[in-house]
């Protein structure tokens, strides 16, 4: 059994999807509960503690947490927490309180730092309508900067400016570069692929005025995390073509999800219930952004949403037979998948579209992609998206840096900066990425 997890702006007049031939992404839709601001209630001083007692449970019987993993303890308390706000969100939506959402947005929006940060000037703006937060130095720089458009995490419907607060100025601080944390709208609110184009839209408006900003447009690195590093991805894939607008110099790329083909890769064997995104919530996840059923999940991890004319295609770039040997050791068996089951493609087709999985990006494109960046940790069911990709840039000639953190797992950079409460690994994937970086 999964738990159940769980903005309005406007577009540029003629917008760049339309520009590349993608049509709008449908008006937001409303929802049905209230919105994140909870009503004040009296909750049982009985109910909390009792949930979380069935949360660390529920984590105990569920969840692995393989040897070599970062300070398990301490990710088995915070899964537990994941968990017992997930099942208070459901509680609240059936009370009418607010959506289950609504609350994990709350509770993932992070602790803003007690601190300003005295070498950075730091301004909340918006580029083409969408809410952006840029961190400067207040140094003087003898030339130009580079610049970071960041893209947070979150799939979709989770994640904010402020979450990502403590990376996005270390980031900043420690390579001297100007950095855009993008706002992107969240759904459900916002239909897919609303996302995408906001990040889009804040990209081209920042590359056409760079010179505001004192930055090169020859050095402007597009960078992400999860599914942040997708919409990375996609933008640089889309760019490419634009003949009008300053080349990307690099993309980065933090434990990148990038196809919704095959969910039985190595990396989702091995890690399918390693908090805190176990094999079967990225599907539901993926369900829940897309706003299509999640009845579907088990159907679509044995890989029945996908037609065999498809599978036949991709299977020289989505195999198992392209992770290396050595991410096999922890364990591998072949999938015996089911048959295609033409229902099951109608609910959740768009997960086969480019745009969400841009690892199916023709060669052509993926050749005229710019330097890159990838992160995968061990203990991540996306690892071997990343080591997919990988492989393609190079294969197709593209310059590839590729940082491995041997005891990570998916999300650790959200807890980065908050001292004895964040994991070793997130300071090590951040200095990794920052070294990077200042090579641009």
């Amino acid at each position: 059994m999964i738990p159940d997890w769980s903005s309005s702006g406007t577009g540029a007049a003629a917008s760049p999807w339309q520009q590349q031939g993608i049509a709008a992404p449908a008006a937001p839709i409303p929802t049905t509960v209230p919105g994140p601001t909870l009503r004040v209630i009296w909750i049982s001083p009985f109910l909390l503690p009792v949930l979380f007692i069935w949360a660390i449970c529920y984590d105990l019987f569920k969840s692995e947490l393989p040897p070599g993993i970062d300070q398990p303890l301490k990710l088995r308390f915070y899964h537990s927490l994941l968990v017992m706000t997930a099942v208070l969100g459901r509680i609240f939506e059936k009370l009418g309180i607010c959506s289950d959402i609504s609350l994990l947005r709350l509770i993932l929006d992070g602790i803003p730092p007690p601190w300003r940060d005295s070498k950075l000037l730091i301004s909340d703006l918006k580029f083409a309508e969408v809410p952006v937060r840029v961190y400067q130095a207040k140094a003087p720089s003898v030339g130009q900067r580079r610049g970071v458009l960041y893209f947070h995490g979150g799939a979709g419907t989770l994640g904010s400016i402020n979450a990502f607060e403590r990376v996005c100025r270390y980031i900043a601080r420690e390579t001297d570069s100007v950095v855009v944390s993008v706002g992107y709208r969240l759904a459900p609110e916002y239909l897919y692929p609303s996302q995408y184009w906001d990040c889009l839209n804040a990209t081209i408006h920042f590359m056409r005025n760079v010179e505001d900003y004192q930055v090169d447009p020859a050095r402007i690195i597009l960078c992400g995390d999860s599914c942040g590093a997708n919409f990375a991805t996609a933008i640089c894939q889309i760019l490419v073509s634009r003949t009008d607008l300053p080349r990307i110099r690099a993309q980065v790329l933090i434990y990148p999800g990038l196809q919704g083909l095959d969910f039985y890769l190595p990396s989702y064997q091995q890690n399918r219930s390693v908090p805190i995104l176990f094999q079967d919530r990225v599907v539901y996840c993926c369900l829940r952004y897309l706003s299509k059923d999640t009845s579907v999940v088990e159907d679509v991890l044995k890989s029945s949403h996908v037609p065999e004319d498809m599978k036949l295609k991709y299977n020289k770039w989505i195999s198992a037979d392209n992770i290396p040997e050595e991410f096999k050791i922890r364990g591998y068996k072949p999938q015996k998948p089911l048959s295609y089951k033409y229902d099951v493609h109608e609910v959740i087709k768009q997960m086969l579209e480019v745009m969400f999985s841009p690892l199916l990006a023709e060669d052509a494109i993926v050749s005229q992609l710019p330097e890159s960046y990838i992160l995968t940790c061990e203990f991540d069911v996306l690892r071997d998206d990343g080591l997919l990709y990988k492989k393609r840039l190079e294969d197709n000639g593209v310059r590839v840096t590729w940082y491995h953190n041997e005891d990570g797992f998916h999300g650790v950079l959200t807890l980065f900066g908050y001292g004895i409460f964040s994991f070793p690994s997130a300071k090590k994937i951040l200095d990794n990425t920052v070294n990077f970086i200042k090579k641009m």
